[in-house]
């Protein structure tokens, strides 16, 4: 059986992550999400164990002394990290993850898992960019501005990855990280198992 592939996906606010993540579960719900353990409290509308494990920080920094997460990342005082056990037994089990990811998050894990394909999403335009976080409609203009300053940031860092997908219409974008996605699954490497089934009834 051949293993599963770790998929990092990875883009700014605002690209529209939401949005195409929910498409491309809902089009191959056989991919699993990777859930993220997080230390601040659960935010209305939230559930346990849906995009994140609530827990305390004494837990995580328990779990991050004796290295169980594949990356982390401490922001306003909490911490957030990618347990590592899930994750490795997703793959070895021939299944694909998808880990939802920042970029300095990524880096961390390309280092420990170099094998892992990461896509990073690109808005269209600076413009598009600041007309989406814009039309939130949920924070003030300086909140906005520091948010466009660290997206423009993230963007700059895009090179890192190994494709990069523009999102000016979701089907289309959703569409592009699937022929990534199976595209990989197609490659020889990922096919030697099929290979040696042939071969072995010679």
């Amino acid at each position: 059986m051949s293993k599963g592939t770790v998929f990092i996906i990875s883009g700014p606010s605002g690209s529209g992550k939401d949005t195409i993540m929910s498409a491309l579960f809902q089009r191959h719900p056989e991919i699993k999400l990777s859930i993220s353990s997080i230390t601040r409290e659960m935010r209305v509308g939230e559930v346990e164990g849906e995009k994140y494990h609530f827990i305390s920080r004494e837990e995580f920094e328990e779990q991050l002394k004796n290295d169980e997460f594949l990356e982390h990342n401490l922001f306003v005082d909490n911490y957030y990290g990618t347990p590592k056990k899930p994750v490795i037994d997703c793959v070895e089990s021939g299944k694909d993850i998808i880990l939802e990811i920042d970029v300095n998050g990524a880096a961390q894990v390309r280092e420990k898992l170099p094998e892992a394909v990461s896509i990073f999403i690109m808005p269209p335009s600076y413009e598009e960019l600041r007309r989406r976080l814009i039309g939130r409609g949920t924070d003030a203009l300086e909140v906005i501005e520091k948010r466009l300053a660290s997206s423009l940031g993230e963007i700059g860092r895009a090179f890192e990855y190994d494709y990069i997908v523009k999102n000016d219409i979701v089907d289309r974008c959703v569409d592009d990280i699937i022929h990534i996605i199976i595209s990989h699954r197609l490659s020889c490497e990922n096919q030697k198992n099929l290979i040696d089934e042939v071969l072995n009834k010679c």
